[in-house]
């Protein structure tokens, strides 16, 4: 078996297939690279130990040791599990922005800046409905 190469495969679902799996919101962010409103999710402040995983296919992305407050009124996260985002461009805004999605299923989740605290110096800004809680078993 190849380390390198993951031990999922990416998803290919219709748009119908994609509308009946999430609710209009989640399909609004996930699908059509949407925002919600900051301060309107409750993984904002989420503080249990666990994992955080892609609400359209529920690949682990984050763990709660990853995940600081950064004060934006969205989940945030300083690094990710390796291997599990991609990166691209965003323009919407007129300024070059890197967008985060998952890499199993495409699904956008938010944007990375340069401000957020060591040891990366990142802040991945997450969409709070993009994502499923998984506490860690007690």
């Amino acid at each position: 078996m190849n380390k390198n190469l993951p031990d999922w495969e990416k998803w290919q679902l219709s748009e119908a297939e994609w509308r009946n799996r999430l609710s209009p919101e989640q399909f609004h962010i996930l699908r059509e690279a949407g925002t919600e409103r900051a301060f309107t999710s409750p993984l904002n402040d989420e503080k249990r130990t666990g994992r955080f995983q892609c609400a359209g296919c529920h690949l682990d992305l984050f763990t709660s040791e990853m995940k600081f407050d950064s004060g934006t009124g969205w989940p945030s996260f300083f690094t990710v599990i390796e291997g599990h985002i991609e990166t691209s461009t965003d323009f919407k805004l007129i300024y070059p922005r890197t967008e985060y999605h998952c890499a199993r299923c495409g699904g956008h989740h938010g944007h990375v800046f340069k401000d957020g605290p060591q040891p990366t110096g990142l802040r991945y800004c997450n969409n709070g409905l993009a994502l499923h809680f998984v506490p860690a078993p007690s």
